[in-house]
This record gives C-alpha cells, structure tokens and sequence, in this order.
C-alpha cells in the first residue's frame, strides 16, 4: 500500500485540477446551475428559494455531522495506540493493555498477520501457558508435602504430640 499512496494522491491532484479547469473554463454555466439547484433564483423574494430548499437542510447536515462527531468518538475509543494513527488497534499487545493496528503490533513487523505467523504465535501461547501451568502444580506440590509445623500444631482443635487417644466410651 506504500507504493500505492504517492499515485494515489497524485491522481486525486490532477483530477482536482482538471474539475477546476473546466469549472473556470465553463464559469457562467456552471455558476447558474448552481443557483437554479441551490435555489437562488427564479423565485419570488431575494432567498426565498434558498430558504425553502437547500437550505433548509443544513439543519439536517448538522444533525449528520453530531451523529458522525458521536461515532467518531465511539470509534476513538478502539484507536490504534500509538500516537498519530487513526486505525483501528485489533491486536492486543503487553499483555492486553494498548490495542495495537498491525502496522505498530511488535509481532506483526508492519504486515498483516499470515496463517502461519498465527499458528507460530498460537503454539508460543500454548507453551507459555503449559509452563505456567506446571509451575504452579510443581508450586502446589511443593506445599502439599511440606511437613507439619510447630505453629500447626499449636492450633485449636489439633492434636498435641503427646496426647492420649480419647477414651472410647461405648459399652457392651
């Protein structure tokens, strides 16, 4: 898309510059279309055509531009995180806290993501997680086999070291 951009806006310029050209070479008329279509002539009183025609919609234009002002804003909120850029973050980066467009993502190098950069990153996710996993059950282990401690024993309701087994209160 890089390549695209300078001939792309090259285009847009010589096609603004040929409207301007036949607007300029084609002035008169294009000047009375205008005010026939906007309303400014061929009525009664001085506007009253405008008033009552083209521009009465420029309530409406308004109502369009706050609505496209409040779904900008909606939108904003998924902005890539870096600063500057206007797309869309997809792609969660530093452990979900920015929301990142794969031209900033660390791991997307500029380009879209590939099936196989996916698949890569899926199995490094995986291996993260299996080895998280087993330090944690090599953790709970480690704590399950731990013996008892002085300070267990001292609690309510354990037995002491050397306490008799109560007596056995059942009769025959």
């Amino acid at each position: 898309m890089a390549k695209w951009r300078p001939v792309i806006v090259a285009g847009l310029t010589c096609a603004a510059a040929v409207v301007i050209i036949i607007w300029l070479m084609h002035a008169q008329q294009v000047g009375h279309w205008l005010q026939v279509h906007t309303g400014t002539v061929n009525e009664p009183g001085p506007y009253y055509g405008f008033w009552s025609g083209f521009g009465s919609d420029i309530e409406e234009f308004g109502i369009l531009g706050a609505i496209g002002a409040g779904i900008y804003q909606l939108v904003k909120k998924y902005n890539c995180h870096e600063p500057g850029c206007w797309r869309v973050g997809q792609y969660h980066a530093a452990g979900g806290q920015f929301l990142l467009c794969y031209r900033h993502h660390p791991d997307y190098q500029g380009r879209k993501p590939t099936h196989e950069l996916i698949e890569r990153l899926h199995r490094e996710h995986l291996e993260r997680q299996t080895a998280l996993n087993g330090k944690l059950d090599e953790i709970h282990q480690h704590l399950m086999a731990k013996p008892t401690s002085a300070n267990d024993m001292h609690r309510p309701g354990a037995p002491t070291p050397n306490a008799q087994a109560p007596p056995n209160h059942e009769t025959k």
